[in-house]
């Protein structure tokens, strides 16, 4: 059962008169989350559920399924055809003139902007001024509970024993002389995971050379690369415990196939590292201060050392993405680069920092997963501190 109270001192704090949630076809998985609600039956017309600042919140919902939104409390409001949606719609609303909803201004933040521009119009239409969500979502979505980190910090010990044997296999492979792809070692850790429990959306990323300046490569059953000595690889890989309210560990790692590796993959490694851990460090000196710090102070952090050493136009992402109990989550990003993401990095959140360049013939990523708690922040499982000799 949701808190209601909770909810109504956040929308205070924001400075809205309430929290309007839509839904049809069940196409805002973050409404179902926030309000605790199980989806059920698939909710064929449109419903409607406001939580104002003060008061009870009221439910709007259509005659041939009245009970939709059973599961929630307030006042119910019945309506059939599109007269009676909008009249329902301004009884619920009342006198609200702010209010927020699942949008972002030009789709800035995509991961909460799920509300169709035809609601965003209706609800303007009755003179109600909207505003985004994205800070709330934070708050009610994005926050992992202390079951939830435990689940991460599990999930990330079995990813980082199983990032150690693919890279042991591949050098057992290049030292016996046994042929071994990109392929080969994507359906290793798949199946490592697989078996250890783990489940994955997608992935992983294995990439040699080229291969890896394409920060989205991954190898399919009909496309990939032989690795070979001689070769630098990166292996980026995310997947978390398969039960209820799991949330994911990511995590990118690069090395090299020989003894002795180039300087130029030596150069760009540093430089990725020293801007991870910058990036780090701000975010680190910020709550030890108890300051306020944005997602896009941390992207500045990291681009910002990569800019200075002349590699600034190859950094071509955000330096980090809002982790939960999908990869990419609803909280802030670290990003002043896809977006300019001024949400405030709060306690109880957690995202990647996962700064990268790329060049012609090779890429580096090195990522690491930070959580932010009251008066401490942790990066989470392994730290690579130098390029793996495979």
């Amino acid at each position: 059962m949701i808190d209601i109270s909770e909810i109504q001192h956040a929308l205070k704090d924001e400075g809205v008169d309430g929290w309007l949630f839509f839904d049809h076809h069940q196409r805002d998985p973050l409404a179902y989350r926030v309000l605790k609600l199980s989806p059920g039956a698939v909710a064929t017309r449109r419903w409607y559920y406001y939580i104002p600042t003060e008061g009870e919140p009221k439910r709007l919902v259509h005659r041939i399924e009245p009970g939709v939104l059973d599961q929630l409390r307030g006042e119910k409001i019945i309506y059939s055809g599109w007269e009676s949606q909008v009249s329902g719609l301004q009884q619920m609303l009342g006198h609200a003139k702010r209010v927020a909803m699942q949008y972002s201004p030009n789709c800035a933040i995509p991961y909460v902007s799920m509300v169709d521009g035809g609601t965003t119009e209706l609800i303007r239409g009755i003179g109600v001024e909207l505003v985004s969500s994205a800070n709330l979502i934070q708050i009610f979505e994005a926050k992992w509970t202390s079951e939830q980190l435990q689940l991460h910090l599990e999930a990330g010990r079995r990813v980082d024993r199983i990032r150690g044997e693919a890279f042991n296999l591949l050098g057992n492979s290049l030292r016996t002389q046994r042929r071994i792809t990109e392929w080969d070692i994507n359906r290793f850790i798949r199946e490592a995971f697989r078996e250890d429990g783990l489940v994955t959306d997608h992935g992983p990323i294995v990439a040699v050379n080229a291969n890896m300046s394409n920060p989205h490569y991954e190898p399919e059953a009909d496309r990939y690369s032989e690795i070979r000595k001689g070769d630098a690889v990166l292996i980026d890989m995310w997947a978390k415990l398969d039960q209820p309210s799991a949330v994911y560990y990511d995590i990118t790692w690069t090395g090299f196939c020989g003894p002795v590796i180039p300087p130029a993959i030596i150069n760009v490694f540093d430089v990725v590292r020293t801007a991870r851990d910058r990036a780090v460090e701000r975010v680190r000196s910020a709550v030890a201060s108890r300051q306020t710090i944005h997602g896009f102070e941390v992207d500045d952090a990291a681009r910002a050392y990569i800019t200075e050493q002349g590699f600034g136009e190859y950094f071509v992402h955000r330096t980090g993405h809002s982790i939960g109990e999908e990869v990419h989550g609803t909280g802030a990003n670290m990003d002043n680069l896809e977006t300019h993401d001024e949400r405030v990095v709060i306690p109880g959140t957690y995202f990647s920092i996962e700064p990268g360049v790329y060049l012609p013939d090779f890429g580096i990523r090195s990522e690491v997963n930070v959580y932010v708690g009251e008066d401490e922040v942790r990066v989470t499982g392994e730290v690579q501190t130098e390029l793996i000799r495979v």
